[in-house]
């Protein structure tokens, strides 16, 4: 009972902390996530008797664990993008996912193969695990909330890549367990099933069930008469009732449910884009998508002091640099290069492709249900990579962020909600 109740005391003391701290920094070039891994090396380096937050010995944990927060956050990414949906309008979050991603793995997973000496099955896991970025810890680089019109090209592009590409890896992730040494069955058998598998059903599922999600929930929500209709109460219960049943339902038919989630809050963002609905929506997802955040910021720190880092090596760290500051940036410099965003502007997307929860995610995934050898060496190398993209990511969002919409001539989002501030001090005072 000790422990339990040390775990609660820290939990509550972590949830306070993530009330308060993003109004605290939002003028300082530091990120919350920093601190709570921190706090979570902190307090397991501490002799107070936890156990121990190892994601391999505890792989299912760190799936399931990870895989719900990266759904709920699909969810309110998803509902706060503000643009609607086509293939011009979304040139740019397509282009990176379908172009960009697609190469980085490719160029990686022959790096970390040849390179770095994996066997061909890791090197494909690793680099569809590190490839996608992240749509959990990358707020301070999207767009802002349903129709605050926070949304150029950078936080769009950023914001769009991040809700598609976490649905859109998972086939590289089957690919990697389909080159695991398998005797029974042939390998080009085995090709051809993921090829028309795993490539062409699941993204056809989970793009057409979350459709078919999203056009049912805004019927039920906006359009039955009023007698029948929700309560305005239960909005932010809808919100989990979309991210559930969407994932759910698309799982149950073995499609890609994190698809199905972020097309079905795109879907439903379109049908009645003013209502009000869609704010107190994404503001319910917002708060379950930062609770369960601490949660794994905390185990994340604790599992490096616990020796995550341990089987890390020169090379593997040179991997995940490598992936960070050359092959990202540059892949997406060249992937950006005929579309209409601006130098500046390219420079920037291309530079924060934040990694994190969902990285974590894939390679529990991959770990949990076959047996890789050298997977705490992949784990090694996923953490290094993600703790790298949280400090040098975190520390340069707000400066650069800000330096760009000075450039543009536009409010930095400290001034403008100072601003905001302002306007609603004015009409507290005009009602008094």
């Amino acid at each position: 009972m000790s422990h339990y109740n040390l775990i609660l005391v820290i939990l509550g003391v972590a949830i306070l902390a993530v009330a308060w701290l993003p109004s605290l920094l939002k003028k300082f070039p530091l990120s919350y996530p920093i601190l709570f891994v921190g706090l979570g090396a902190l307090v397991f380096w501490l002799p107070l008797g936890l156990p121990n937050p190892d994601p391999v010995a505890n792989s299912g944990f760190a799936m399931h664990l990870t895989e719900i927060c990266v759904t709920v956050a699909l969810t309110g990414t998803g509902l706060k993008i503000d643009r609607k949906f086509s293939l011009m309008r979304w040139r740019a979050p397509l282009q990176l996912v379908m172009v960009l991603m697609t190469i980085t793995i490719g160029v990686f997973a022959v790096v970390a193969w040849r390179l770095g000496g994996m066997l061909p099955a890791s090197a494909v896991l690793l680099a569809a695990t590190l490839a996608p970025t992240d749509p959990v810890l990358a707020g301070d680089v999207q767009v802002g909330k349903p129709g605050e019109g926070r949304e150029d090209n950078v936080r769009f592009a950023l914001t769009g890549e991040a809700g598609l590409n976490d649905g859109l890896a998972f086939p590289f992730v089957y690919l990697a367990i389909v080159l695991l040494p398998l005797a029974a069955v042939p390998m080009a058998e085995r090709l051809l099933h993921w090829a028309w598998m795993d490539v062409g059903y699941r993204i056809a599922v989970g793009v057409g069930a979350g459709w078919l999600a999203g056009r049912v929930l805004s019927f039920l929500i906006f359009d039955l008469p009023h007698r029948v209709r929700i309560n305005p109460e239960a909005y932010g219960f809808v919100a989990l009732a979309v991210t559930l049943t969407a994932y759910g339902v698309t799982e149950l038919v073995h499609g890609y449910g994190f698809l199905a989630v972020f097309v079905a809050a795109v879907t439903l963002r379109a049908h009645e884009r003013s209502h009000e609905y869609h704010t107190e929506m994404h503001e319910f997802t917002d708060q379950i998508e930062r609770l369960l955040i601490v949660v794994i910021l905390i185990l994340f720190g604790g599992a490096i002091v616990r020796g995550l880092l341990a089987p890390l090596t020169w090379t593997g760290a040179a991997l995940g640099l490598f992936l960070l500051l050359i092959l990202r940036p540059m892949g997406g410099i060249l992937t950006l290069g005929r579309s209409r965003v601006s130098w500046p502007e390219r420079l920037v997307i291309s530079f924060f492709g934040i990694r994190g929860i969902g990285s974590f995610f894939y390679l529990a995934y991959a770990i949990h249900s076959h047996h890789f050898a050298d997977a705490r060496e992949m784990w090694a190398i996923t953490g290094f990579t993600v703790l790298t993209s949280i400090v040098l990511h975190g520390a340069l969002a707000t400066p650069v962020m800000d330096w760009l919409d000075r450039r543009h001539g536009r409010l930095t989002a400290v001034e403008l909600e100072e601003q905001q501030e302002a306007r609603e001090g004015e009409a507290a005072e005009h009602v008094r």
